[in-house]
């Protein structure tokens, strides 16, 4: 299929394909389409009245508390916190060339949930973005270092990732039992994944992460095609492998602990969504556009079906995702066992 250029400026060209535009259209459609279910269904739901009233700003009260209390930020956080998980895992999947390369199996989301843990202790200090932040960064830096090759052997990748999981969820229960009865009810519930409960406040700090991780992946877009050519050629054709790398992983890092800040350590998004996106596409690569959309589509989907269908309602959005990315974590085990075997 033939591959078409888009120019930013005089330095920058991305590289795209038909068949991906078409389907990253035919997927916002989509994310928009679940999005206004999300706010049209249930009891709570708005008429198509009610949003010709909010465009014309004579919308009644309860509508507008509806619409900015109760089910605004609701969606408008699955969907950007979404699109982060799906870069972060972009992003770490294709400088380490690893297909096991995520938040989730690094255990930087778990990181990020116990920096959160920890930082609930001293909300007057610490605030729960800088904790996400200090967590995941803590978590990256202890599974670099112990695999002692960087995060490029899948199987050293996995060992460490599940140490240092296991002792961000030791820290995150001690702190749960820490606490008082109904602060560590609210906690251990964010810390499955919820988007229960969520502000304006929240939807604006991973809005704004957005806004700002977006020039800098422009940026970075095409050394990371570079990347999948190896750190050789890489570097040889102008790409600067190690840098690269180090760059793309300190993104990753922010955008994940910032979803993770504002909606849990939601499991598995960030692991599923760019192989669902190489798969729709076709293409190898980053797919950052597709892996974004893909994680916004998953987590619109999934609190969707949280709030409607009446066998997981009112469950933790996180519960439906690491359901079905459990599953697909075993299949792509089982792919790279066999790749292993031939």
């Amino acid at each position: 299929m033939t591959v078409q250029m888009f120019h930013v400026g005089e330095h920058i060209a991305l590289s795209y394909r038909r068949r991906s535009v078409l389907i990253w259209t035919a997927m916002t459609a989509l994310i928009l389409s679940l999005a206004a279910a999300t706010l049209m269904l249930g009891k709570l739901g708005l008429s198509p009245a009610d949003f010709v009233d909010i465009l014309s700003g004579e919308a009644s009260t309860a509508t507008e508390f509806v619409l900015q209390r109760v089910r605004g930020p609701r969606v408008l956080i699955a969907i950007m916190a979404g699109a982060a998980f799906g870069l972060s895992g972009a992003l770490f999947q294709n400088v380490t060339r690893n297909p096991l390369g995520s938040p989730d199996v690094l255990g930087l989301a778990a990181g990020a949930g116990a920096g959160v843990a920890v930082a609930s202790l001293v909300p007057w200090a610490i605030p729960a973005p800088i904790g996400a932040l200090a967590g995941a960064g803590s978590a990256i830096g202890l599974v670099i270092l112990s695999t002692g090759s960087g995060l490029s052997s899948t199987s050293k990748v996995i060992i460490s990732g599940i140490a240092v999981a296991a002792i961000a969820t030791a820290v995150t229960q001690f702190v749960v039992t820490a606490t008082l009865r109904d602060e560590a009810s609210r906690l251990a519930a964010y810390l499955v994944g919820s988007l229960n409960s969520r502000d304006m406040g929240q939807a604006g700090l991973i809005a704004v992460t957005l806004v700002l991780a977006f020039p800098v992946i422009l940026w970075l877009a095409p050394r990371l095609q570079l990347m999948e050519l190896g750190d050789e050629l890489t570097t040889s054709l102008g790409g600067k492998a190690t840098t690269t790398r180090t760059q793309a992983i300190l993104v990753a890092v922010v955008l994940a602990a910032m979803a993770v800040a504002v909606a849990g350590p939601i499991a598995f998004v960030a692991l599923m969504s760019p192989h669902a996106a190489r798969m729709l596409t076709r293409t190898s690569g980053p797919n950052l556009v597709g892996s974004a959309l893909t994680g916004a589509m998953l987590m619109v989907l999934a609190d969707l079906a949280v709030q409607q269908i009446p066998l997981v309602e009112d469950l933790p959005v996180g519960i439906i995702t690491a359901g079905f990315g459990g599953l697909f974590l075993g299949y792509l085990l089982l792919t790279e066992f066999r790749k292993g075997q031939s």
